[in-house]
């Protein structure tokens, strides 16, 4: 085949808050009703404050038909067959396009005193029933993910869980903050690791939340980020690669991994060169040279291998958008795990541009080696129908004689 099988790794969709409302239990309808003008006008606000409105309504002119493949199927397939994609990993989507599940359900998945544990987990049920129904149109292109709050109730997390692999589903959607409950090193939640396992359910972190209030204050987003937090967005955007990475760094210290190696887990969109090696390193310098903390004890006992090396057996990176910087040093990332994503439909992700950033970030590289990173990873670690996709790809892929030269 002369193109390359794509899968990105990071994709999202969500219908517009309002037209969640059939999709809710109807005990939450009218709660929505009261509520969804208020998450509306918020969303707007963080917008305003974060998005930058103004660029992200140049970007999205003339774009508007195109962008509403956020819920839309048809327009969906068209964009995925315009960027060259053959099948993507559905999260949650935001407030870009205004469109993320109701109740605090949307990517960030708070867990703070604010949320109505109710009301979020009926917002998720809700986004997942409609993600359901909207991948079982083409589920050899869509692996869809559900959300699931499970600090709150991990035996609804667990109903939930198998609910999702009974309709269609390939994963869930965690926390990334646990706040004031249990870290996921905890036993509480060993009973949900257990049954991912055994469905073959993907575990995911993807990048987006944090302590917002310590980076733009308790009033944001009604006060602009600056106003009294000079250099908030940039704290913010340097940090919150951190908070995604912290439930792995639980993961792997807890013994989660030993105790259920087929657990597998994703982190995305989250960063690569400047985070995975120091992480790593740092971590297995605590496991190998024990001198240096051998009066906390011993930690280390539970664990038959390296944090790094459960890394590479249990962990996926999806690499949003990858720089060629990230694939300079694949080998020391971990190449077989590296997985490309187009974040689709978010401005600062590759869309509608993706076949430039994937050739400025992989051209002149082995073939195999982009052959990898662009799709055949994915399509291991998801085990997708391979059979299935070639044909997609034969026909819409991105041509690998694109990739031969590296970029100037």
């Amino acid at each position: 085949m002369d193109r390359f099988l794509v899968v990105s790794s990071d994709c999202h969709a969500g219908l517009p808050i309002k037209e969640y409302r059939p999709y809710l239990d109807p005990q939450y309808r009218e709660i929505l009703d009261q509520a969804a003008p208020i998450e509306i006008e918020m969303a707007g606000k963080a917008s305003e404050s974060f998005l930058i409105k103004e660029i992200n309504e140049q970007w999205r002119a003339g774009n508007e038909d195109v962008l509403t493949g956020a819920w839309v199927h048809e327009q969906r397939l068209q964009m995925l067959d315009a960027d060259g994609i053959a099948a993507e990993v559905i999260f949650p989507d935001g407030i870009t396009e205004v469109n993320t599940p109701p109740f605090g359900a949307g990517i960030s998945l708070g867990t703070s005193e604010e949320i109505v544990p109710e009301l979020q987990w009926a917002g998720a049920r809700a986004h997942n029933r409609w993600l359901a129904e909207f991948v079982s149109a083409t589920p050899e292109r869509h692996i869809g993910l559900a959300i699931v709050p499970i600090v709150w109730d991990v035996d609804q997390a667990v109903a939930e869980a198998r609910w999702a692999a009974e309709n269609g589903l390939k994963g869930v959607v965690l926390p990334n903050m646990t706040r004031h409950h249990a870290g996921y090193n905890h036993r509480r939640y060993h009973p949900f690791w257990e049954a991912c396992e055994s469905l073959g359910l993907i575990a995911h972190f993807h990048s987006g939340a944090a302590p917002m209030e310590q980076y733009f204050g308790n009033d944001w987003p009604n006060t602009p980020a600056d106003v009294d937090n000079p250099g908030a967005v940039g704290a913010y955007v340097s940090e919150v690669s951190w908070w995604t990475f912290r439930p792995a760094t639980f993961l792997i210290w807890g013994g989660v991994f030993e105790q259920f190696p087929k657990l597998k887990v994703a982190l995305t969109e989250a960063g690569t060169a400047w985070m995975i090696p120091p992480w790593l390193r740092l971590m297995d310098h605590h496991y190998h040279d024990k001198q240096f903390s051998a009066k906390m004890g011993d930690f280390t006992a539970h664990l038959s291998m390296s944090p790094s090396e459960y890394f590479r057996r249990n962990i996926a990176i999806g690499a949003s958008c990858t720089a060629r910087a990230d694939a300079e040093i694949r080998h020391e990332l971990g190449l077989e795990q590296i997985m490309w994503g187009s974040d689709f439909p978010h401005p600062e992700g590759s869309w509608p541009h993706s076949h430039e950033q994937m050739t400025r970030a992989f051209g002149g590289f082995p073939e195999q080696d982009v052959g990898m990173m662009l799709g055949e990873n994915a399509v291991s670690f998801y085990g997708l129908d391979r059979d299935r996709l070639l044909p997609i790809a034969e026909r819409i892929g991105p041509k690998k004689a694109d990739f031969i030269s590296a970029p100037t």
